[in-house]
């Protein structure tokens, strides 16, 4: 049986290149979770340290304060299923900015692959696994440590974790998209993190409900994938009323934001790769 390449084993090369044509995205995928290993401990650190401070000066802190029910529960409960999927979806925005342009530009990891038989469809597609898989974990994470605080009223809370991870993918794609067509940094990538990830996430619903805030800035949370997430989240944590066709259309919103995103991105890494080639 053929071993991969990095055991310094020797290699058969057709055979390898027929694997890379049908499993190019998966092998690119792990590439680059292997690649975060060096940051293994800061992101422990993170995924534990976050919904730790979160749970603790929101949930419980300011929590403690708000006595009246929100949205017929606690503030623990309600503000809960919103800091998973803020958190997860705020990591898939980063990931679809500086790692995107590195990718192409610094580290050039993307060129390397794209000479091999990976394709860069796949590769755009790698990235994408590769950051799922991550999201998925950090949210499990956050989950379980909301079990110690009594976050999740229903046994069907365990939905928030994809649900975060789709919300993180949700943002990641549209922005790895547009990240592939930056030959140069400058202040794009500020401009997406202050004047559009940061509102959706004050505007999503995450600390209040939507319809608290006034009638002109409702539209922030309406295309921010966190409220949608945040929606689904609270459904599946404790029960929120909400009427079948509103919910498909949630889980429809944040589907058309991944596989639109990921067109587009087959389109734009392609471009990319054929204008360096």
């Amino acid at each position: 049986m053929t071993r991969p390449i990095t055991t310094g084993s020797s290699v058969d090369h057709v055979d390898a290149a027929r694997r890379g044509r049908v499993l190019g995205w998966w092998f690119f995928a792990e590439g680059r979770l292997l690649r975060e290993r060096p940051f293994l401990g800061v992101t422990i650190a993170t995924a534990v340290g976050n919904p730790v401070l979160y749970l603790v000066a929101m949930g419980v802190g300011l929590g403690a304060l708000v006595q009246q029910p929100v949205d017929g529960v606690s503030y623990l409960h309600f503000v809960a299923p919103g800091l998973v999927v803020s958190t997860v979806a705020t990591t898939g925005a980063g990931w679809g900015t500086w790692p995107i342009m590195g990718g192409f530009k610094w580290e050039r990891t993307y060129l390397a692959a794209a000479a091999t038989a990976i394709t860069p469809v796949q590769i755009a597609l790698g990235e994408l696994v590769a950051l799922g898989l991550r999201l998925l974990v950090q949210a499990a994470v956050f989950w379980a440590i909301g079990l110690a605080f009594g976050a999740w009223p229903l046994a069907s809370a365990w939905w928030v974790v994809p649900i975060g991870a789709a919300a993180g993918l949700a943002f990641f794609a549209p922005l790895a998209a547009y990240s592939a067509t930056l030959e140069d940094e400058g202040i794009q990538f500020n401009f997406i993190n202050r004047l559009i990830v940061m509102p959706m996430f004050l505007f999503a619903g995450t600390f209040f409900p939507l319809t608290a805030m006034p009638p002109f800035l409702q539209w922030i949370g309406w295309i921010s994938p966190m409220w949608h997430g945040t929606q689904l989240a609270r459904i599946a944590s404790y029960g929120m009323a909400n009427e079948p066709l509103p919910t498909l259309g949630h889980a429809a919103f944040l589907a058309a934001c991944i596989a639109g995103g990921m067109a587009v991105a087959a389109r734009t890494f392609s471009r990319r790769m054929e204008k360096a080639s």
